[in-house]
């Protein structure tokens, strides 16, 4: 298992390698110039060769591309040209809150979208099944942009009056603060250090970091302002899951040792949980680790409707403005995490079924 995990991860490195090749010639391919985006389109040529000699931007494209990947490999994503600050510094500060609003949706998706595709399995060719796929249907259709609007319209206008009220945009309500764990718990930490920024970065997840501090009403805050963004973004994933669900259940359903199972009499509870589900789950974890690669890179929508500031806007904002450096950074990180959530998903598939066990 060792070895197929170094393997693995070899093989992920030019992959990563071409990733970052190809978004660096695609951005470059956008009609318009980072000059023209920061500086307007009345800005002279003199004040655009400045811009791009202070930018690096006046080199050849693969000198420029020479570079950047120089950079990479010292972990350096390079500075923003929208903001004036380091990369790595806005992804200290985005990433977390598009992690938490990804991981709450999935886990969402998953506690709803694995029953709905049990109960569907179970109940095959039923009235349920038929009503189950059919809201299927509805979620996968549903644009995440509407539903965010309708969520954020009932339960902040039509029922604000009610216990049922929700905030309809932001991470925090107005004037909430959280401390940092390492401030509340006295550390000292040196500013701009590498132990300083991962710190920076954890305590920036804003729900961990005030449940390990107990910093209970702030939290609960931060849980009230993530329910509306999360059930959108779960919507799709949650059908995807309750249909994969059940197709794969089904399969195994008429396998002969499922008959033989209940031939010796046990329950068909324990012939689904302990026969039937665990076999029927490759397919399940498989579509759940690409789920949450997609829910990393794919809240844009999520997040603008809900004004929410994580990586999906921050990518937007870059696009349009021409920002290169937090386009391509961006897009390592993401493509990074699909890598090794990808390298997770064939590590589980040893231990969910012996037969397919990597030597």
């Amino acid at each position: 298992m060792l070895s197929y995990i170094t393997r693995r991860i070899l093989l992920a490195i030019p992959v990563l390698i071409g990733i970052v090749i190809v978004v660096f010639f695609l951005i470059r391919a956008i009609p318009g110039d980072p000059c023209t985006a920061m500086l307007g389109e009345r800005a002279t040529v003199e004040a655009c060769d400045r811009f791009n000699e202070a930018n690096g931007l006046d080199e050849p494209v693969l000198v420029q591309l020479g570079l950047y990947m120089k950079n990479i490999a010292t972990f350096n994503l390079g500075d923003s040209v929208r903001f004036s600050r380091p990369v790595t510094q806005l992804l200290i500060e985005r990433l977390p809150t598009t992690t938490e609003l990804a991981v709450t949706a999935l886990v969402l998706a998953i506690m709803v979208g694995v029953p709905l595709g049990i109960i569907a399995a179970r109940r095959h060719n039923t009235a349920i099944d038929t009503a189950t796929m059919a809201l299927s249907n509805v979620g996968v259709s549903m644009p995440v942009f509407w539903l965010g609007l309708m969520l954020a319209y009932v339960f902040a206008v039509v029922l604000k009056d009610t216990p049922f009220v929700l905030p309809p945009s932001g991470r925090l309500s107005a004037g909430v603060f959280p401390v940092p764990y390492y401030e509340q718990w006295g550390w000292a930490l040196t500013e701009g250090s590498i132990p300083s920024k991962f710190h920076e970065y954890v305590s920036n997840h804003v729900i961990f970091n005030t449940f390990i501090t107990g910093q209970w009403e702030i939290f609960w805050d931060a849980v009230k302002h993530l329910i509306l963004p999360a059930v959108a973004l779960a919507t799709i994933p949650l059908a995807i899951i309750a249909r994969i669900t059940r197709s794969a259940l089904l399969e195994v359903m008429n396998k002969d040792y499922i008959r033989t199972a209940r031939a010796k009499g046990q329950k068909e509870t324990n012939v689904v949980r302990r026969h039937a589900l665990r076999n029927s789950l490759l397919p399940v974890v498989t579509i759940i680790g690409l789920q949450l690669g997609a829910l990393l890179g794919g809240a844009v929508l999520t997040e603008t409707v809900f004004r929410l500031a994580g990586i999906g806007t921050a990518l937007f904002d870059a696009i349009t403005g021409r920002d290169y450096a937090v386009v391509q950074g961006f897009t390592v990180v993401v493509a990074a995490v699909y890598v090794v959530v990808n390298l997770l998903v064939d590590i589980s598939y040893g231990y969910l079924d012996p037969r397919i066990r990597v030597k």
